[in-house]
C-alpha cells in the first residue's frame, strides 16, 4: 500500500507539479490542500504518513498549521518547504517540531530524497520500538505494557497511556538513573 502524504501549498502550479511528481516517481498518494485551513481539515479526516507544508499560505500559515498538526499527532514527520530562508524561520520550524526544512526554489528530486529518508527513519524507529520488550516482572508485580496493565496476584490496575509509557521506560532503564529531562523527551516529547 502506498504511503499517504499531505501537501499544503497555496501556489496551484507548484502544488500540482509536486503532487504529480510525488505520485508518479515516489509512488505516494498525495492529498493537496490550497491553504492552511483546508490542510488542517484534511489532516483531521485522514491518516497521513508525512506532511509537507508551505509556510506562507492564506488563512493559516504553515507554522501555525504545523503546531496544530503536532498537537493531533506528535509523531508524523513534517517537512517545511518554503521561500523563507532566514535562520530565524528555520529555527522556528524546528522548534515547533519540524523534521526537515527545504528552501524554495529546490530541485524536486531533492524533496523526494528527503521524504524517503524521513520515512525510512520513521520505519526504523517503529521497528526498534517493536523490538523492545512489552512484558516485565518487577518484584511481585507483573506489568504488561501493551495492555497497559499492572498486576500483583489477582489484583489488576489499568494504567493511563502516559503511566504505562513511564513505567515501561523505568523498566527498560533498570538500575540506571532516569533524569526528568530524559523522561520528558521520551514520553512527553518536550
Amino acid at each position: 500500500m502506498n504511503k499517504k502524504l499531505l501537501l499544503a501549498e497555496d501556489d496551484p502550479n507548484l502544488g500540482l507539479l509536486l503532487q504529480d511528481y510525488l505520485q508518479l516517481k515516489g509512488k505516494f498518494d498525495v492529498v493537496l490542500s490550497k491553504d492552511g485551513d483546508e490542510g488542517l481539515r484534511q489532516f483531521t479526516k485522514e491518516q497521513f504518513d508525512l506532511v509537507i507544508l508551505d509556510v506562507m499560505m492564506p488563512k493559516k500559515d504553515g507554522f501555525t498549521l504545523g503546531k496544530e498538526i503536532r498537537k493531533i499527532n506528535p509523531n508524523v514527520p513534517i517537512i517545511f518547504a518554503t521561500a523563507k530562508g532566514m535562520m530565524e524561520d528555520k529555527a522556528a520550524a524546528f522548534d515547533l517540531g519540524g523534521d526537515d526544512y527545504i528552501t524554495k526554489p529546490f530541485r524536486i528530486e531533492e524533496l523526494l530524497l528527503r521524504i524517503n529518508a524521513l520515512l525510512k527513519r520513521v520505519a526504523n524507529q517503529d521497528k526498534k520500538e517493536e523490538e523492545k520488550p512489552t512484558k516485565f516482572t518487577i518484584g511481585k508485580y507483573y506489568f504488561d505494557f501493551s495492555m497497559q496493565l499492572i498486576s500483583i496476584g489477582e489484583q489488576q490496575q489499568k494504567l493511563s497511556t502516559k503511566e504505562a509509557e513511564l513505567l515501561r521506560l523505568l523498566c527498560l532503564k533498570q538500575n540506571t538513573v532516569l533524569t526528568r529531562e530524559e523522561a520528558l523527551l521520551n514520553i512527553w516529547h518536550d
